[in-house]
């Protein structure tokens, strides 16, 4: 494989990952991904292996998550072939058990291509 970087490739798919997160459509999130998609993040902060336990956490969210709001800045992506790698930082504000949260997390998305559609295969965001 040659390596190639694909600008705006990534891009939409990174946007549509948080904008149905923000509408805290977590059925529309769990889709995106692979079936051995992995996850961690600040409120886990322990790694979720599977979409099927990625979506249970994502379904306690849509319990106890409100006010939603993601914006994404420094994007740069990689593509190889069938694999793609976005790295960005994200600023994010929510609600969680009434409580008022915001973080700032360089994030990494890994993506893999799967019957021409990417998928989410790694979602790594811990705010420093």
């Amino acid at each position: 494989m040659s390596d190639e970087t694909a600008s705006g490739s990534l891009r939409p798919e990174v946007q549509n990952v948080f904008e149905l997160l923000d509408a805290l459509n977590t059925k529309g999130v769990a889709a995106k991904m692979t079936d051995d998609a992995q996850s961690v993040d600040e409120n886990t902060r322990a790694w979720l292996r599977g979409r099927a336990a990625i979506e249970g956490y994502l379904s306690q969210l849509e319990e106890s998550a409100s006010d939603v709001r993601s914006r994404i800045s420094d994007l740069h992506e990689t593509v190889w072939g069938d694999v793609g790698v976005a790295t960005f930082v994200l600023d994010q504000t929510y609600k969680m058990g009434g409580d008022e949260r915001a973080i700032t997390a360089p994030t990494t998305f890994v993506f893999r291509r799967q019957n021409d559609e990417w998928k989410l295969a790694l979602v790594h965001t811990v705010p420093i």
